[in-house]
């Protein structure tokens, strides 16, 4: 093994500029919902210069729509396909997905960017652009990693499942239908940009919106109706007290480091027509957090409670009281032990390319994760070049050299875990 790991290094140390090209490239394809083919293009010539079978479909099947953590609202996939790539074993290893997603947020406004957005320009080690880390440079690192494997002659027992998906912004559709398609195995891996940590257990979350009914009326006698918007105040303080009661909870010591594990947040209120009236409705729309331990029907169930609680206790809410409507993005959460064997392996790997120890923590974010473990019922850690901090931000960028060694520690945990034909 430790002639084959020498190859790995090897081979990455030589073909850096190869990695940085390919991300470029991928980075220049606007690849925001909807426009995903072009940068699927690529990944699929890439797959098939690599020798990998191919696997290339548009989503959107019946069995997908009517299963139950389904949630998208996009209604045509056409000409953006799905990608899985195997790259088979020689039979007796474990099997291995590597799990990335080809579609990125919008840029927002294009003045706050230095540069074109999607330039993919390299300045001081930094490759800049939309999706440069969430998560086009997580894909290119597995990539180099399967190149790395396939280059210097090393056969695996075990398959290698390679796959470039559309929708994880947007709820997990595309990794949904890989599942459903039949695509899983003994563990996976996921290169969200989680800072080079290691993620065994993934927040979920869920989107939700309550509206708040009030009562109209002129604005000189406002005292004759009920603003929708006051009424808000008094939920917004309910949820505030509802997200500390969670948190207080949460015992789980990978969360020790994050102030908030799982959040209720407020991103969206809507209210009123005119500024002389007073309003008689307002929407509330937010983001609710899930444990990696918890199901979302029980989430679900404990927000709802906590509205029905205000409409008993609220005289106005009794009688016109609050509804809820869960809707939009929902993330499934992971929950793997930290003592599974892929997460020995990882941090193994890790140890071998860093020479430190890896910093284990929880995801306080969602990914596709979840559903890989909860439906399709395959092991996973998140692990990847790049942080959150940057990635939906204006002047995106990824660390190349962050890029090159988490495909290194990528590509000898695949050694590890699939197992080598000497």
């Amino acid at each position: 093994m430790q002639n084959h790991e020498a190859q790995i290094n090897t081979w990455l140390k030589e073909n850096r500029a190869r990695g940085a090209r390919l991300l470029q490239i991928l980075v220049r394809e606007n690849s925001t919902r909807g426009n995903e083919s072009s940068a699927q293009a690529i990944l699929i010539e890439k797959c098939r210069q690599l020798g990998l079978t191919l696997d290339i479909w548009e989503i959107g099947s019946e069995d997908l729509k009517n299963h139950p953590a389904y949630c998208c609202d996009r209604h045509n996939f056409e000409g953006n396909p799905n990608l899985v790539a195997v790259l088979k074993g020689t039979g007796g290893g474990k099997s291995l997905i590597l799990n990335g997603h080809i579609d990125v947020v919008p840029v927002g406004n294009e003045s706050s960017w230095e540069r074109d957005p999607f330039s993919g320009h390299i300045e001081c080690g930094k490759l800049y652009g939309r999706g440069a880390t969430d998560m086009k440079g997580g894909t290119a690192a597995l990539l180099m990693a399967l190149e790395s494997i396939i280059a210097s002659g090393i056969k695996l027992k075990g398959d290698v499942i390679f796959q470039s998906v559309i929708e994880e912004e947007s709820g997990g559709a595309g990794t949904l239908a890989a599942v459903l398609r039949g695509y899983c195995a003994d563990g996976a891996i996921i290169p969200e940009p989680t800072n080079m940590k290691i993620f065994p257990k993934q927040q979920g979350s869920m989107w939700f919106r309550i509206t708040v009914k009030g009562k109209a009326a002129h604005g000189g006698t406002r005292y004759e109706g009920v603003s929708a918007i006051e009424k808000s105040v008094k939920v917004i303080q309910r949820l505030q007290q509802l997200e500390k009661d969670r948190n207080a909870k949460i015992s789980e010591p990978l969360y020790q480091k994050i102030p908030i594990p799982i959040p209720v947040n407020i991103g969206k209120i809507t209210s009123g027509e005119w500024p002389s009236s007073v309003p008689d409705t307002a929407v509330i729309e937010g983001r609710m957090g899930v444990a990696p331990n918890e199901t979302m029907q029980s989430a679900q169930a404990e927000m709802e409670a906590c509205l029905n609680e205000l409409n008993e206790q609220d005289s106005w809410f009794k009688d016109h009281p609050l509804t809820i409507e869960w809707f939009g993005g929902r993330w499934l959460p992971g929950n793997m032990e930290s003592s599974h064997p892929l997460m020995k392996e990882l941090s193994a790997s890790f140890r071998e390319v860093n020479g430190e120890e890896p910093v284990v923590e929880a995801s306080p974010w969602g990914t596709d994760g979840g559903i890989l473990s909860a439906v399709g019922n395959t092991p996973v850690v998140v692990f990847g070049p790049g942080t959150t901090e940057i990635a939906h931000d204006a002047n995106e960028y990824i660390i190349l050299d962050e890029m090159f060694a988490a495909s290194e520690i990528i590509a000898l945990t695949i050694l590890k875990w699939c197992g080598v034909q000497e």
